[in-house]
């Protein structure tokens, strides 16, 4: 498929969003420390993946990597799917 090198990011997530052609909408969820109470809040950051197949569908957990910029916010590419809903 493609050649994957080994220093770029890659990331897990659910899609949560598959309405764009040949893009999906992915939520990556982490747990982070609250500097002052020290309490640990959830944190959920979007990106954008590029799907060249539309494979995915919404509830998808999905494995991306980091790749050039295809437009002004999709600069990530979908590497494979772990597990269909």
């Amino acid at each position: 498929m493609y050649k994957i090198k080994m220093y770029k990011k890659k990331k897990i997530g659910l899609v949560i969003s598959n309405k764009m052609k040949k893009t999906i909408v992915m939520a990556e969820t982490y747990k982070k420390k609250h500097p002052i109470y020290k309490k640990f809040i959830l944190k959920k950051k979007k990106y954008h993946v590029h799907d060249e197949h539309n494979l995915c569908k919404k509830g998808d957990l999905v494995k991306i990597i980091e790749t050039r910029p295809f437009s002004k916010t999709k600069s990530w590419r979908l590497l494979k799917i772990i597990n269909k809903k």
